[in-house]
């Protein structure tokens, strides 16, 4: 039997909630499970009653805890936060891997600590019954294609080839190239926004960034972000200090800070240890929703 959400722990975690929308001068939400495309109208309908009352931030905060899920319907939540406010800010105590690190590059502020996690951004394609990593699908065939024309190709592997389903294999690129120009257009118009002048290439410190350069910035962490061959694992985790050395992405550490990482924390957890003990699959929190 599910334990039951009572009162108590509804009060707790509505005054830990308030004290971050306190701290941050912004409307704070909660969002954990997988990113389906079943979540697109719950989600609109989530956020427009939150927008409802006599509070008018323009500012949102998403607590982000994700195993990641679709890019199409990343798309689409982008726009639904963007239609109701001006800036949005990802906060990952845990892990957003996937499409969740696809939705975290959409903000503008990205706050994590030494023991956060985001993932490669392998986007999901899903088969007919599973959602499976369509780069890996891609490399793979890349590498027989390959094998082939150097004449190394096995039986074995010639079969595997010849297998391929290659509507599947569209699908795939497609969901590659997407991520991809979503990154592009996200990192540009957000992230990179007060991005005015060069501050680590030393023949560049002072200098006015060009939009040309934000763009070949953008392309960079997005073409880095799906590289297998530096991640090698779709589930492998990228901390805090890969996305700032290799990706050379700015992140709001808060690591040090006791007084945000606390409040970060006692609401995070709290929420999640009730998220476990009830078994829910997705689970969404805001001032006025839970």
């Amino acid at each position: 039997m599910k334990p039951i959400f009572d009162s108590t722990l509804h009060d707790i975690l509505n005054e830990r909630l308030e004290k971050l929308e306190k701290h941050f001068n912004a409307d704070v939400i909660f969002y954990y499970g997988p990113i389906a495309d079943s979540l697109e109208k719950p989600f609109r309908d989530f956020i427009e009653d939150l927008k409802s009352d006599a509070k008018q931030n323009e500012t949102l905060c998403i607590f982000l805890n994700t195993p990641g899920g679709s890019a199409e319907t990343v798309e689409k939540l982008v726009k639904i936060t963007r239609h109701h406010y001006k800036e949005v800010y990802f906060i990952v105590p845990d892990s957003a891997y996937s499409a969740g690190t696809i939705f975290c590059m959409s903000g503008d502020k990205i706050f994590m600590d030494y023991s956060s996690s985001l993932g490669p951004i392998d986007p999901q394609v899903y088969n007919g019954s599973n959602w499976v990593p369509a780069l890996g699908y891609l490399d793979k065939v890349e590498e027989l294609i390959d094998k082939s024309k150097k004449g190394t190709l096995s039986q074995a592997e010639l079969v595997m080839l010849t297998q391929q389903d290659l509507a599947m294999l569209r699908r795939h690129e497609q969901a590659r190239d997407l991520t991809i120009a979503l990154l592009k257009e996200w990192l540009v118009k957000y992230k990179f926004k007060n991005w005015d002048k060069h501050r680590t290439t030393p023949a560049k410190i002072g200098k006015p960034v060009t939009p040309e350069e934000k763009e070949e910035r953008a392309t960079e962490i997005a073409r880095d972000l799906g590289n297998n061959k530096i991640w090698h694992s779709h589930g492998r985790s990228i901390g805090i200090f890969a996305l700032t050395g290799i990706l050379k992405l700015e992140i709001e550490d808060y690591s040090n800070d006791l007084t945000l990482r606390t409040l970060i924390r006692q609401y995070n957890d709290l929420i999640c240890q009730y998220i476990i003990r009830s078994g829910s699959e997705v689970f969404l929190h805001s001032r006025k929703f839970i």
